[in-house]
């Protein structure tokens, strides 16, 4: 892949084979801010775990303390807290008539659920969970907390889970914002990941772990 001048010239000013302290991974990152429009900044975790081990999945949800500077639609579907989920600013609400929509089209970033609901989203299961937006009980996106759920998707509560790789992946802000509240992010997010780790996995749960923005270089920071 051929990267732009823009691209060659901050990766130059990155040491390779330096580990950064957060805070000045998030100065160069902004001092060397590449596109024209806002950058979300991105946290890549290489862990150990052997992902085709189940015990060894890993996943969660944290709510970071300055948000991720974009608002997620959020959709429930409920038979049970229609109201509640609608005075909790849920973008989309409804029962079971929804199930037949999802099939046509997405339109919403998070889908939350009430328990009863699951048993009939199994027939979209196969539409939803390549997308990453099947409820959950681990991502606590299958929940009787409606009201407090989506007030905490709004507020940037963000779920992350391993790729096929073992690896995770998460935006943690946008490169606008300031740079104590960025570092204040990332700090919390990889806080939270370390008491993640799988019981069943002996020795280093982190390898490394890596912050870049959208179309910058990465830059290995301190775990």
């Amino acid at each position: 892949m051929q990267h732009g001048k823009k691209y060659r010239a901050m990766s130059e000013k990155v040491d390779q084979n330096k580990t950064y302290s957060i805070e000045e991974a998030v100065q160069l990152i902004q001092a060397n801010k590449i596109a024209k429009f806002d950058e979300s900044i991105e946290v890549h975790i290489k862990t150990n775990i052997d992902p085709k081990k189940g015990e060894q999945q890993v996943r969660g949800t944290v709510v970071l303390p300055n948000g991720t500077g974009k608002s997620k639609k959020i959709a429930v579907i409920t038979s049970t807290a229609q109201d509640e989920a609608k005075k909790a600013g849920a973008d989309l609400v409804g029962g079971e008539e929804m199930i037949e929509k999802f099939a046509k089209k997405i339109n919403f970033d998070v889908l939350v659920a009430t328990p009863e609901m699951m048993p009939k989203l199994a027939k979209v299961a196969k539409i939803l969970g390549p997308k990453g937006l099947m409820p959950n009980p681990k991502t606590e996106t299958v929940t009787t907390k409606i009201k407090e759920t989506v007030e905490a998707l709004k507020k940037g509560k963000l779920a992350y889970k391993n790729d096929d790789s073992g690896n995770v992946h998460t935006v943690v802000g946008k490169i606008s914002f300031e740079e104590t509240k960025l570092a204040e992010n990332i700090k919390a997010f990889i806080e939270h990941f370390e008491k993640s780790k799988p019981a069943g996995l002996k020795g280093k749960f982190i390898s490394s772990i890596t912050v870049c923005s959208t179309m910058g270089a990465g830059i290995k920071i301190k775990s």
